[in-house]
């Protein structure tokens, strides 16, 4: 069984459609890419599988053989679900710890603790009683993993994780998913970066004007076929 799956989803912002018959599926254990341009779709679906957007019908989307398609998001992040938002967005006015135990408040169980997160992340520790406004972007980043975290998910979505960062930075945010992915968590990234996502992923689908426009392993896909799945051109 599929630990999530999408079948000919679409989701609409009030009479813009966004996305037009997606289907995808992610099995227990996978990290799995979603590239595409800026308008793809991309993050809209992340949206719409975590609950912030309507899907048409509750069996369009499906979490550990569950229809979630008309849950709110407070009820998929406590069946296992947890987003890492593109732009990072923490809690201004809390520290890093106090961030990261916002990410706790649904109270499931699981490996994911303050302790874990800071050896993961040994520069939220040095820094845990520190405003999240006076971090670093990719301490920014760092924060916004270990709060989805510390909701112990058994799928987690990133949104853009190297968006604005460094190279130097973006090295290391994705040097620790194979530890995130070793402690039982399914990874979905979203990524503009084309030859990152092909390097951290198992399988990867690409994305065009809401459609789903290629997928596969990344060593059976050729450059021109991305290329072409990508720009349409």
């Amino acid at each position: 069984m599929n630990l999530l799956q999408t079948e000919d989803l679409v989701a609409s912002y009030g009479d813009f459609q966004a996305l037009f018959g997606v289907s995808l599926a992610i099995e227990q254990g996978e990290t799995v890419a979603i590239i595409g341009a800026n308008g793809a779709g991309k993050s809209t679906l992340l949206r719409t599988i975590c609950g912030l957007l309507r899907s048409r019908h509750p069996t369009d989307v499906r979490f550990d053989g569950k229809p979630i398609g008309s849950l709110e998001p407070e009820q998929i992040i406590a069946l296992g679900i947890a987003m890492v938002p593109e732009g990072r967005r923490p809690f201004p006015s809390l520290n890093v710890e106090d961030n990261l135990r916002m990410g706790a408040y649904c109270g499931r169980i699981g490996p994911w603790t303050l302790e874990r997160i800071y050896t993961l992340f040994p520069n939220l520790a040095e820094r845990r009683l520190a405003m999240s406004p006076t971090l670093s972007g990719g301490q920014q980043q760092m924060l916004a993993i270990g709060r989805a975290l510390m909701a112990n998910p058994k799928l987690l979505l990133c949104d853009e994780l190297s968006l604005g960062l460094a190279p130097i930075v973006i090295r290391d945010i994705y040097a620790a998913m194979p530890g995130i992915r070793d402690e039982g968590t399914t990874i979905l990234i979203v990524e503009q970066d084309i030859q990152r996502a092909l390097r951290a992923a198992n399988r990867v689908y690409c994305m065009q004007k809401g459609r789903v426009t290629l997928q596969g392993r990344p060593s059976a896909l050729s450059r021109d076929q991305i290329k072409l799945a990508y720009f349409g051109v």
